[in-house]
């Protein structure tokens, strides 16, 4: 401000321009149709001398314009005029900074008339910003910066103060700017479609209400480089990617700031947490979004160096300073009852596990810190030893998103480009780190497959390898392309279709009672299977106690059980397989009955009569029920350590196990085809695997869990028992003796009240995994534990409220399809079944299913 100061004296004292204080002061204008005096210092009416004749054109055309519509001048604007003419005189370049803050609604005409004749003018940008919540009507704003046109640069906005309205016109038409920031936007779901060819810089920070984005929502942005979205709700890394790796030119990229703390060096933090604001001017290489600077950490010009040596030559800590001996030093371092959901999902801030964040960075292994680092990275801090030097820094504005385990290798895996994440450069070692992990960790297509295969030829190989093996002499030998196994081509597909699609098709199943005898009337389910042989039907129990068939692909009900007796919440249910007319359903308040669904709903005189069932001996407080491969026997089991043993054709309970575990037995699992094998999961943390032919007095072994077990599942062919524990704590066992064969790395939140659960999808390919404080489904491969794909259950609702996974099941029938049981927390707890298909994108019409043919799944192996 000092230069600008000296400069404006300077401007004055060579062009005798007169000051405010000047002897002319005295002398009034009268505004047209008003009786209000203008000094005519305002005027600018000067004398044509050489620096100031534009000025004074500009300065005259806009008090004219104010004489038109009877208002008074804004001395901000007037200001705004001058100091454009300072730059230019001073071969600076000529700009307009003008700000919303000190204008108001009537100021608008007269310099709307102004913006529209600077395309013919001297003026090189126009740069237009806010700070207050109260400032010139939205609409107002827009017509401004779009009459600006071609020489708008930068617009810096405090969104809020527009309201919704505002950023919907803005995202449909766009604006010609080249700096757009937005900060604490309204945009629940980006979809800018409107005409953004200039801009190279978003900046979205602080729009908390920002979820996710539409599939095509920056294609008409491709000239942007800089994107920042730091402490938004953007959480999934398949949808971002996608909607990332359609911006060419993108290089730098933020959800979070990386920040050094202990306030040495040239970093530091203040202690409410957020950025200090007097060594903002200090930062090296600092981007600015809007009057926020973007805190690079390093000169972020030489790609070939590591986050390491960006560090050494950053961080300064006790004086000390790292050499490249040093350097060379560093090594690579119930579901079937289920609690009902009791929390919302936890907002992750700046609290979040950020363990994994740095996972593939160099770094010298310290055993005796692993707890420290796991207590600070609940914090959003980390310590790394480099040599003997200790580096500390810290995260703000984190993204959920930034949780994610190995987010970081991810981002510069699938965003090759990409040159700057999160402040912190990307190196050639970083890409090649980055290459390695996502390879480890996540499956790019199903079924690994390293490339998307064209589905026409591959349709065309399946039909000449049938036309082939349909004519093929006995003793003729296969080639390799007619030898492949019977599920290659299902996979190949799938894979091919996958790639296609990272916003699956979701959609609710809308079931209402509007067809039984008249009734109108929704249901809230509580549980739910498929049927194990009618690829059509699925059967669900309510909060109310009642147990609803339906056709899932028509949305028709099959047959109806109302509740019987008390209100009860249904909260186990099992089909029998060689009477697929039956199933087992247990309630909460220990009712145990066979239903025969033929049969279930006959009406007279609208009453309800249950021909078909069977009533059981109660079992209190019921969680699971769980009928054998052969239907002669089930068991249930709940808030109890005891388990109950149930003949199916006699209808009597045979016999009781008392003490099997020392906490409630939260699930119970019979083996698919042996008859006498069945598993037991409990809050105690362990699994025990039990066999009838011996007195289940003594597990056939017991394996424990870290956590307590939420439930236990048997893949399709019984080699594998899957395990869910609290926060998202998944193994897999080998059936036969309980050893761990695989671990699934899933990021936990820290919530102790986090249930989840797990089950097989496309045989026992993959595993899907839920839990009820998170909106997000898990995909992983069941062979190798890589993650393939997130399923968010984000803004579901009307009111961009949450949907939480209560349960979810794998579609027997359909490849990569599953069903979800979800709860919306808030405004209400109305809970929805949403059938998934992964193989369809999202605005897939519903009308393209009903011609779907399914075929039953046999894959035994990925």
């Amino acid at each position: 401000m000092g230069l600008i100061h000296r400069k404006l004296n300077k401007a004055r004292k060579l062009s005798n321009f007169p000051t405010p204080a000047s002897s002319v002061s005295e002398t009034h204008l009268t505004c047209a149709g008003n009786d209000q005096k203008i000094p005519p210092w305002l005027v600018c009416n000067c004398k044509a001398q050489s620096p100031w004749q534009s000025t004074s054109k500009w300065g005259f055309r806009y008090i004219n314009s104010c004489r038109r519509h009877c208002v008074l001048p804004n001395p901000a604007i007037l200001s705004i005029l001058f100091k454009a003419k300072v730059k230019k005189y001073c071969q600076e370049v000529c700009s307009l900074e003008i700000s919303l803050d000190h204008l108001k609604d009537t100021d608008f005409p007269p310099l709307l008339d102004l913006c529209m004749e600077l395309d013919d003018s001297e003026v090189e940008a126009v740069d237009i910003c806010n700070k207050s919540l109260y400032v010139l009507d939205g609409k107002y704003a827009l017509l401004l910066m779009r009459a600006i046109n071609q020489k708008l640069r930068v617009v810096d906005l405090y969104d809020l103060s527009f309201g919704k309205n505002f950023s919907r016109d803005l995202s449909q038409r766009g604006l010609t700017c080249q700096v757009l920031n937005l900060r604490s936007s309204h945009f629940r779901k980006l979809n800018m479609m409107g005409e953004f060819m200039r801009i190279h810089t978003l900046n979205l920070d602080f729009s908390t209400k920002l979820t996710s984005f539409q599939e095509d929502c920056f294609t008409c942005m491709p000239n942007l480089k800089c994107l920042s979205l730091c402490e938004t709700r953007i959480s999934n890394l398949w949808t971002t990617i996608a909607v990332l790796s359609k911006l060419p030119s993108l290089v730098e990229l933020r959800f979070q700031n990386w920040l050094g703390c202990n306030n040495v060096g040239p970093f530091s933090a203040s202690s409410s947490g957020k950025p200090d604001d007097k060594t903002d001017s200090n930062l090296p290489n600092s981007v600015h979004y809007g009057g926020r600077p973007s805190m690079c950490v390093g000169e972020p010009t030489d790609y070939n160096s590591s986050i390491e040596e960006v560090l050494r030559n950053l961080f300064v800590v006790g004086n000390m300073g790292v050499n490249d001996d040093e350097q060379s030093m560093v090594e690579d371092s119930s579901d079937d009852s289920e609690l009902d959901s009791p929390n919302p999902l936890q907002e992750h801030g700046s609290a979040g596990l950020l363990s994994n964040v740095f996972s593939g960075w160099n770094r010298q292994a310290d055993p005796q810190n692993e707890n420290q680092n796991e207590e600070e990275s609940l914090q959003g801090t980390f310590t790394r030893h480099i040599g003997d030097i200790e580096l500390k820094y810290i995260s703000y504005h984190a993204s959920p998103i930034c949780f994610e385990k190995h987010y970081r290798e991810y981002m510069i895996a699938s965003l090759p480009h990409l040159r700057s994440l999160d402040n912190l450069p990307i190196g050639k070692i970083d890409q090649e780190r980055a290459r390695i992990k996502f390879s480890e960790c996540f499956e790019n297509l199903p079924y690994q497959r390293k490339h998307k295969e064209n589905i026409v030829h591959m349709l065309q190989n399946r039909e000449i390898r049938a036309s082939q093996t349909h004519v093929q002499s006995p003793g003729q030998k296969s080639s390799n392309l007619y030898g492949k196994s019977q599920h290659f081509y299902t996979r190949s597909l799938c894979a091919a279709k996958m790639g296609s699609f990272a916003w699956p098709f979701l959609h609710p199943l809308s079931v209402s009672g509007s067809n039984l005898g008249g009734e109108s009337r929704s249901f809230r389910p509580r549980q739910f299977e498929y049927h194990p042989s009618d690829s059509s039907l699925m059967v669900f129990g309510t909060l109310d106690g009642e147990v609803v068939v339906v056709n899932h692909e028509n949305e028709k009900i099959v047959s109806y059980i109302p509740s019987s007796g008390a209100m009860n919440s249904v909260l186990g249910l099992c089909w029998l397989k060689k009477y697929p007319s039956k199933l087992i359903a247990g309630s909460d308040n220990g009712s145990l009955k066979l239903y025969d669904i033929h049969h279930a709903r006959s009406m007279v005189r609208g009453v309800y009569h249950s021909a078909g069932s069977v009533t059981f001996d109660e079992f209190d407080q019921l969680t699971s029920v769980h009928v054998n491969s052969t239907d002669e026997l089930f068991l249930a089991s709940g808030y109890s350590r005891d388990v109950s043993l149930y003949d199916i054709s006699s209808g009597r309970r045979l016999q009781v196990f008392t003490d099997m575990h020392r906490e409630h037995i939260n699930v119970l699992k019979f083996a698919n085809h042996s008859p006498s094998l069945f598993a037991t999961s409990s809050f105690d943390k362990d699994v025990k695997m039990w066999d009838l032919r011996q007195k289940p007095i003594h597990p056939c072994y017991t394996s424990s869990s870290p956590r307590g077990n939420v439930m236990v599942c048997f893949s399709p062919d019984d080699h594998y028992l899957l395990v869910s524990a609290v926060d998202n704590k998944v193994r897999q066992l080998l059936a036969v003796d309980g050893r761990l064969h695989l671990n699934f790395e899933i990021a936990s939140t820290g919530s102790s009240q986090n249930y989840t659960r797990s089950y097989y999808m496309n045989g026992r390919d993959y595993i899907i995994s839920g839990s009820c404080d998170e909106h997000v489904v898990r995909i992983c491969c069941a062979q190798t534990g890589r993650r393939l794909r997130d399923i968010s259950l984000e803004g579901r609702g009307g009111s961009g409220s949450s949907m939480f996974v209560q349960s979810l099941r794998g579609d027997p029938f359909r490849e990569f399809n599953m069903s979800i049981l979800g709860t919306y927390m808030r405004p209400s707890s109305r809970s929805e079944i949403v059938k998934v298909n992964m193989l369809a994108s999202s605005d897939y019409a519903k009308e393209h299913l009903d011609g779907q043919q399914p075929c039953p799944t046999n894959n035994m192996g990925g």
